[in-house]
């Protein structure tokens, strides 16, 4: 598929709680994009969850790791492979989608965040590279659930099926 095809997908993250639809912000973090939508097209964050929730602030998923029951090793885990930086202007308003990593800023894999409340004191430091454009109400559901010590949710919030789906402009487009 070529890039411009991929440009005028959506993600879909099916799970209990209901669905969240992210559309890419190519423009801004085209390498982002690009692996995120490798890795939907693979399958490979289908049975992830959500594993870090933390009110007022945000949800983490992503992690392979988080397919496991052995919770100890939940947010450790990536694709294999890391993705170098690409901050950018966008402000980590509510509904904005980033990239975890660790210290080093060219580590983020697979793992991706949500944030439910502005948080810029993000800017410059996470890769942005979509934004929610349906089902923030799951995400504040999600961001709800009881959690443990670790903010991992007692109940696990599982990505059922996630997958790309047409634009409504590329619908229109297509006619």
């Amino acid at each position: 598929m070529s890039l411009n095809a991929f440009a005028e997908k959506i993600m879909v993250i099916e799970t209990d709680l209901g669905n969240i639809e992210i559309s890419f912000m190519q423009d801004k973090a085209p390498l982002h994009v690009k692996a995120i939508q490798d890795l939907v097209t693979k399958g490979f964050y289908d049975g992830c969850t959500f594993h870090r929730v933390i009110p007022g602030f945000m949800i983490q998923g992503g992690d392979p790791n988080s397919k496991s029951a052995d919770r100890s090793m939940h947010g450790t885990g990536g694709p294999g492979f890391n993705i170098k930086a690409e901050f950018n202007d966008i402000s980590h308003k509510r509904g904005i989608c980033s990239m975890a990593r660790s210290q080093n800023p060219d580590s983020a894999g697979s793992q991706f965040f949500i944030v439910v409340k502005d948080s810029t004191f993000l800017d410059r430091q996470y890769t942005v590279w979509g934004q929610v454009t349906s089902g923030m109400d799951v995400a504040d559901k999600i961001v709800a659930v009881k959690r443990d010590p670790n903010d991992n949710p007692v109940q696990r919030v599982v990505m059922k099926k996630v997958y790309l789906k047409d634009t409504k402009d590329a619908k229109e487009k297509a006619k």
